[in-house]
């Protein structure tokens, strides 16, 4: 499939799989999760879904439940989005967040004691 088309979709599939989230799936573990990204095959038989998690003691049970409703997500998606074949929804952790928080305290940390020298 067109690469420009992925792309399209994989922004759509954020959206969509966010706004699924927040208003149709009455599962408690998955309110405080956002979707970061998503990646499609170019055969559109699976979808790689990123999120982060509000609480990070709960990562593990938040992923177990989202993975547990990816069916009902794929049917409400079905419906939604006009493709030939819905992809196989993967949910996975997106730690760049945690990353990019990690590296912004470590320049913090080098500015401090750059100023109390």
């Amino acid at each position: 499939m067109n690469p420009i088309k992925i792309e399209r979709l994989n922004s759509t599939f954020v959206k969509e799989i966010s706004s699924i989230l927040q208003t149709e799936v009455k599962d408690e573990e998955i309110r405080f999760v956002t979707v970061t990204d998503c990646e499609i095959t170019s055969d559109l038989s699976f979808a790689k879904v990123y999120v982060t998690v509000f609480d990070e003691a709960k990562k593990d049970s938040t992923l177990q439940a989202l993975q547990k409703a990816a069916p009902f997500i794929r049917s409400v998606l079905s419906q939604r989005i006009e493709i030939r074949h819905t992809p196989e929804l993967r949910f996975l952790y997106d730690s760049s967040i945690a990353y990019g928080n990690r590296i912004e305290n470590k320049i913090k940390e080098l500015k401090e004691q750059e100023q109390n020298k």
